[in-house]
């Protein structure tokens, strides 16, 4: 069997210090004890513990203590008990202690069952060990309670140690810091977070971690354009977050449609990928996904406008005054201003062709920003002030003229940009 060790924390009783001892037979006890108070000069909690002779009283209505200290009693021998002193009202320096002691005491017995309670001493003292238990795998935490005369005190003879359930609070705790990265949009560090995280004993709380594991998971996905394995980890939990996420859920199904929306609708959560890059201090990489929607925008309206593949222009189609050659396979490839020019040349009444001949120079100016950024062909990072300027700039041109080449396929409007915090049930 592993050998049981007992943390529990002294106050003025004795009587539920020696219930939990004897009910819970520990191999070894740490009792945590306040010392004498500096200020009144009044003994701490430490002489149930280190008293000499009789120094606890049976009754509180005792005039003198009649009784030896709780070891004595117990029949504990001094190598199987030590004594960690804290101070009375200070939580912070408590906690800093309670947590050393338990850390060292899962060192000194590897192996072992750690239960620790928190029925005697202070509020102070008992808040530092529930604290520190929490904060240390597999502490067990329990309480000595039984029926109770009043509102103040258990009656005496019918105490009993308790478990307490603190697998939700466990759970919470370890579930934070990976919802907090929701907030930056850290799906694949929520997701490998919470999927090493053990599964809980309870169904409820065990559902609630699947929910948000899975979750993270598909928003990962979608996050890395796989729009597809999104919807097909996030679909079967529309009974459950639909309400919440009815919009979300509306704008993955455009993803991921079969027909001529889904194109425009992958254009305008380009968009959204490259603010959370934003969000994520990722500049230069935010920069280099509006490029791509810029030239992307371009290649889409050239071929369901204008039938055009930009891999391959046929020659009757570019004016004389592009002067484009064909390049060793024979080929008219264009980039991305010449796509631009070209379809403002075939559709200059559009949204689009008006867009680029007021914004042509605009838009220069942004690619020569671009263009010295290191994802590009320069040096130059990509700051903060940079991208500011760029949207501004897209959202006063760029985004409002494809919703307007977007609403005739219904697409009227951008799509939602993903959550940063998990559906609340």
């Amino acid at each position: 069997m592993m050998p049981v060790i007992l943390v529990c924390t002294v106050g003025g009783s004795h009587e539920p210090i020696l219930t939990a001892l004897r009910q819970t037979t520990p191999d070894f006890t740490c009792f945590i004890c306040t010392d004498r108070d500096p200020a009144t000069n009044r003994p701490g909690s430490d002489v149930q513990i280190l008293g000499k002779e009789s120094c606890i009283k049976a009754r509180p209505s005792d005039e003198k203590p009649g009784l030896p200290n709780i070891p004595a009693q117990a029949g504990l021998r001094e190598d199987q008990y030590e004594v960690v002193r804290v101070p009375a009202d200070d939580l912070d320096e408590v906690f800093r202690i309670l947590r050393d002691a338990i850390r060292d005491l899962g060192q000194r017995f590897p192996g072992a069952r750690l239960l620790a309670d928190y029925t005697g001493g202070t509020k102070t003292m008992t808040a530092g060990l529930v604290s520190a238990a929490l904060e240390s795998d597999g502490v067990e935490l329990q309480l000595v309670t039984g029926s109770r005369a009043d509102l103040i005190k258990v009656r005496s003879g019918m105490e009993t140690v308790t478990q307490a359930n603190v697998e939700r609070v466990r759970l919470e705790r370890a579930m934070r810091p990976y919802m907090d990265a929701w907030q930056r949009y850290g799906y694949s560090e929520a997701h490998r977070g919470l999927a090493a995280l053990p599964r809980p004993r309870d169904r409820a709380l065990a559902a609630r971690l699947t929910l948000l594991r899975d979750l993270s998971r598909g928003l990962d996905a979608w996050d890395r354009f796989e729009h597809g394995a999104a919807l097909e980890l996030l679909e079967p939990y529309r009974p459950r977050i639909g309400a919440s996420w009815s919009s979300l859920l509306a704008a993955l199904k455009w993803l991921t449609s079969e027909d001529e929306t889904q194109e425009p609708a992958r254009l305008l959560d380009l968009w959204r990928n490259a603010e959370r890059r934003a969000a994520q201090g990722r500049y230069d990489d935010a920069v280099a996904r509006v490029y791509r929607l810029l030239e992307w925008s371009a290649q889409w309206l050239l071929r369901s406008r204008c039938g055009i593949d930009t891999s391959d222009v046929p020659p009757d189609r570019v004016p004389p005054a592009m002067a484009l050659a064909p390049n060793s396979r024979g080929r008219i490839q264009i980039g991305l201003m010449a796509a631009w020019e070209l379809l403002a040349h075939n559709q200059p009444d559009s949204p689009a062709g008006a867009f680029f001949r007021a914004e042509r120079n605009a838009l220069l100016n942004w690619l020569h920003m671009r263009n010295h950024s290191i994802l590009a062909h320069g040096f130059r990072p990509v700051v903060e002030s940079d991208w500011r300027k760029t949207v501004e700039w897209a959202q006063a041109g760029l985004l409002s003229v494809l919703l307007k080449e977007t609403a005739v396929l219904k697409i009227r409007e951008m799509p939602p940009q993903l959550p940063d915090q998990p559906p609340v049930e």
